[in-house]
């Protein structure tokens, strides 16, 4: 990083676009930031069946029979069969990568870093690899801030964030896995000739699993002193796997993923330039053009 600082060369991951949306506010690149954590994911939580607390037909235990209403485990509830140390994993991975990718921003003198990307992949060895990467800005005579900002919008979409006045605060995350037993009426609800009809199981279970997600969000946002959010991900994944301790029946499970900037107000609107004055190169428009506005 001191090397690349000296060198009076920067690197960016900014198309030319952004890279003119952003010098459009006051800000310049200050390099190309990158941080990365490989975790093993050794243990999940989930293994054991979230029909615990559910209600049984006759009496049977979870062991035996069919639940008539199950309830859904969400990973934030604490709840037996819940996700919760994969979910407290994946934030612990992702803020790490973060706090990295900050750290080589400030190096670099760098007030904040925009279009940052979070993946995740397979690493050869094994585990998962979490990786952040975007481009460090500076304002040019700014005072250097405490913590500089994160946030994965666009260079457009951030000079139009500053130019309302605006500014980032830092990148928030809202991740929540929810897992629930099959049920009496979600087995009738989705078997071949039940028609079409809603399946309350599998709607209660996206509905809450999206709820703590956005809970999660919104505690995020209050944890950086922020206003509000913009988003720029919203994801969902669902799948299944069979249940661990009753053979033949499923748990279903929903993971929910919303990725956002959190934004603080600072100031009154930016005047905007006026419009350009564009002249079309079709002849036939030109000609048009004259004929509305008279010689």
């Amino acid at each position: 990083m001191a090397e690349i600082r000296q060198s009076g060369t920067w690197g960016s991951a900014l198309t030319a676009d952004e890279f003119s949306a952003i010098k459009s506010t006051g800000f310049e690149p200050a390099g190309q930031v990158l941080g990365a954590a490989v975790y093993n994911v050794g243990y999940t939580g989930g293994y054991t069946c979230p029909a615990y607390g559910s209600r049984y037909v006759g009496g049977f235990g979870a062991y035996g029979g069919v639940p008539y209403s199950s309830v859904t485990a969400t990973s934030s509830s604490g709840m037996l069969g819940s996700y919760a140390p994969l979910v407290q994993t994946m934030y612990a991975a992702r803020r790490t990568a973060i706090a990295r990718m900050t750290a080589e921003c400030r190096e670099l003198g760098g007030h904040g870093v925009v279009g940052v990307r979070l993946t995740i992949g397979g690493f050869p060895a094994g585990g998962l690899e979490f990786k952040a990467i975007g481009t460090a800005v500076r304002a040019p005579g700014g005072v250097q801030l405490r913590e500089p900002f994160t946030s994965d919008l666009s260079g457009q979409d951030f000079a139009k964030l500053i130019l309302a006045g605006w500014v980032p605060a830092g990148l928030v995350l809202g991740i929540s896995i929810g897992a629930r037993h099959d049920d009496w009426a979600t087995i009738s609800q989705s078997r071949w000739g039940a028609g079409n009809t809603e399946v309350s199981g599998y709607t209660e279970l996206v509905n809450a699993t999206r709820h703590d997600a956005r809970h999660q969000l919104e505690r995020d946002v209050a944890r950086h002193g922020a206003d509000g959010v913009v988003l720029q991900e919203m994801e969902m994944r669902v799948g299944e796997h069979e249940c661990p301790i009753q053979e033949g029946r499923r748990d279903h499970v929903v993971e929910a993923t919303i990725i956002g900037t959190a934004i603080a107000h600072f100031g009154k609107p930016r005047a905007t330039r006026p419009p350009l004055a564009i002249m079309s190169l079709d002849p036939q428009r030109r000609q048009a053009a004259r004929v509305r506005l008279g010689p």
